[in-house]
């Protein structure tokens, strides 16, 4: 996945945010599992006296960033590699997947997947129909077809689990 959960910009570190200008914990647990809401609320709790102290506070809020971040990361089974910055390029995708969980309608997302998925079948069984044809001029030409007509099928098979798996590797939020 592109940089998002762990971008100063992403929908952790947002809520985060929020929850520091409520005071409202409650507001970023949903993004940790339910294992780590004992570490949240501590950091929270530390974190929230230094609100106002200029560059403590600022340092305090970006370890609570950092924090919550590293445990949601871990609730997905994926690994920290540190706070991202904000204004990363994460593709066409993760936008219009926003925007579709903001208005309820996923017909852009649709289009934008669809029309996608029909591009790469169709370039890729155009290889294999290309291939194909020159397949029986000799073996390095249908081994080449074999490769090909075996890696459409397999492109097809984990297109098809992609579309049936869960997002986080079975890792639930709790």
């Amino acid at each position: 996945m592109p940089p998002h959960c762990d971008s100063l910009d992403g929908p952790v570190v947002n809520a985060a945010r929020h929850a520091l200008a409520a005071g409202d914990v409650d507001q970023v647990l949903p993004y940790v599992p339910a294992t780590a809401e004992d570490e949240v609320r501590a950091a929270f709790a530390r974190v929230l006296p230094l609100q106002a102290d200029g560059t403590a506070g600022a340092v305090a809020r970006q370890w609570f960033f950092e924090t919550v971040v590293r445990l949601h990361r871990a609730g997905e089974g994926a690994p920290y590699t540190g706070l991202k910055p904000a204004g990363l390029d994460v593709g066409p995708v993760i936008p219009l997947a926003e925007k579709a969980v903001e208005s309820g309608d996923g017909e852009e997302l649709y289009q934008l997947l669809a029309g996608d998925l029909r591009d790469q079948l169709t370039h890729r069984l155009a290889r294999v129909t290309r291939l194909a044809a020159a397949r029986d001029a000799s073996v390095a030409a249908a081994r080449e077809h074999v490769q090909a007509m075996l890696g459409f099928q397999v492109y097809a098979h984990h297109l098809h689990q992609a579309l049936h798996t869960d997002p986080h590797g079975g890792h639930e939020h709790g």
